[in-house]
């Protein structure tokens, strides 16, 4: 995105990715990894990473998208699912350059499952299933919006803690409300009184972003020990994915700082969080 910050190399992201022990990945914006699957695969490969999948974004709600949207599914899910990836994150946009969200009425709403079923047609094709995001500045950023999928559509959703606060769905109940339609995870953690000005539509999220919206885990609102433990308690086996947006204004980040240093900083705090469950659980 223009005006976002400096963008790091893939070869330093995904070697200091390698350096913390992490073991996958997924795609990222369109155009930053190879757009063959082969190449995809083999760059991962080399850094010792698999490919999970990725965030799409689409128009679900308008009937006259639908040829343009499937076409997008499928040439994202080819890409992703020939590279290995199990995980087609739909993100529900107004629009394809990401114009305002509005109100859907319940038509739009009873399109939007028919999209979805035929999204998660395609993806099949290519060994993916679909979890769909809750996103900030999306049509699907409300509680309301959240419920008006659930009671609507049986599927699957990527539960982003972050995001999830910001629209104003506390994601304890969110997990509590939709556990057994949970098949992905993106733990993210907000200064909410960073998030509000975005939310409030007094800012972008770049300039939130920006202003450290988002943080490392543990130091802003999103409860995120409380919400590992209830999902290891109730048996998620699936990818959790460390999702810290950070934006470099300043430089260069010399080797071994920059977004390295906070992503250390996360995995520390969410592997004292499994110490913490691996010893009540012995305990018990």
């Amino acid at each position: 995105m223009p005006g976002w910050g400096l963008e790091l190399s893939p070869e330093r992201v995904l070697s200091e990715m390698q350096e913390l022990g992490l073991v996958a990945t997924e795609l990222g914006s369109a155009g930053y990894l190879p757009s063959d699957p082969n190449e995809l695969r083999a760059l991962c490969s080399h850094y010792g990473l698999a490919m999970i999948g990725g965030f799409v974004p689409l128009v679900l709600h308008d009937p006259a998208q639908r040829r343009q949207t499937l076409a997008d599914t499928r040439r994202a899910a080819q890409l992703m699912g020939n590279a290995g990836g199990t995980e087609f994150i739909t993100s529900m946009v107004a629009s394809l350059d990401w114009g305002p969200r509005f109100e859907l009425d319940a038509a739009g709403w009873d399109h939007t499952a028919v999209m979805l079923a035929e999204v998660e047609a395609v993806v099949a094709e290519y060994g993916m299933h679909q979890a769909i995001h809750p996103h900030i500045g999306t049509m699907i950023e409300r509680p309301e919006d959240v419920k008006n999928v659930l009671d609507r559509s049986e599927v699957g959703w990527t539960f982003d803690t972050g995001h999830l606060l910001i629209g104003g769905y506390d994601p304890l109940e969110f997990l509590r409300d939709a556990r057994e339609r949970i098949v992905h995870v993106h733990l993210k953690d907000v200064h909410l009184d960073k998030a509000a000005p975005v939310f409030a539509g007094e800012q972008s999220i770049m300039q939130g972003v920006q202003n450290g919206m988002f943080c490392t885990m543990g130091d802003g609102d999103v409860p995120i020990a409380e919400i590992v433990t209830e999902l290891e308690m109730t048996g998620y086996d699936r990818w959790y994915v460390i999702e810290q947006d950070a934006a470099i204004t300043d430089g260069e980040p010399a080797p071994g700082e920059g977004p390295k240093i906070d992503v250390l900083r996360s995995i520390e705090y969410l592997r004292a969080i499994n110490a913490r469950f691996t010893e009540a659980r012995a305990a018990s």
